[in-house]
């Protein structure tokens, strides 16, 4: 609520990384490293880096816009509304019979210490049986590092004067 309700910029910027910097330490603290360093290094690192290279170049406090913002509350409790409506549909929640619980998850616990030697079952999971969708995620954070550096390596240009001719008054 703070971020939202702020209008200094940098301020803003800084919530967010702390509180991405905290969810990353809560993941840690839950045995889950692969979310903990992901949350780390997406939300706390790069987002804010981005975040404030946007900030060298544009105002610092936020300009309030006039008007009503009707639509914008139109679009917002459709979504939600879509979103509850879509949540009746699910499976109620730890029910025993979920398909969750009677096809894939009963394999991944009885057999991921035996097959990989791992004792942490999140682990042996994301490292072997799903290592071709964690090395695509492992690119997708490489891409968005090096896109983030090729970013904020282009030197600024500086605008160029017009120079006056004959007969213009030079101000």
């Amino acid at each position: 609520m703070a971020v939202v309700r702020m209008r200094n910029l940098f301020a803003s910027a800084m919530l967010f990384a702390i509180y991405s910097l905290l969810s990353a330490g809560l993941f840690a603290v839950l045995d889950a490293g692969d979310v903990a360093l992901t949350e780390a290094a997406v939300g706390a690192g790069i987002s804010t880096l981005l975040i404030l290279a946007v900030l060298t170049v544009a105002r610092r406090d936020e300009k309030p816009v006039p008007g009503h913002k009707l639509p914008a509350l139109i679009v917002v409790v459709v979504t939600g509304a879509a979103l509850i409506w879509a949540t009746l549909d699910l499976p109620e929640f730890g029910a025993p019979d979920n398909p969750v619980h009677t096809h894939v998850a009963p394999y991944y616990i009885e057999q991921s210490y035996p097959d990989m030697g791992v004792p942490n079952m999140v682990a042996a999971v994301l490292a072997s049986y799903r290592s071709i969708d964690t090395i695509g995620e492992a690119f997708v954070i490489l891409t968005a590092g090096l896109a983030v550096w090729a970013l904020l390596s282009v030197p600024p240009r500086r605008r160029r004067r017009k120079l006056p001719t004959e007969g213009e008054d030079a101000r």
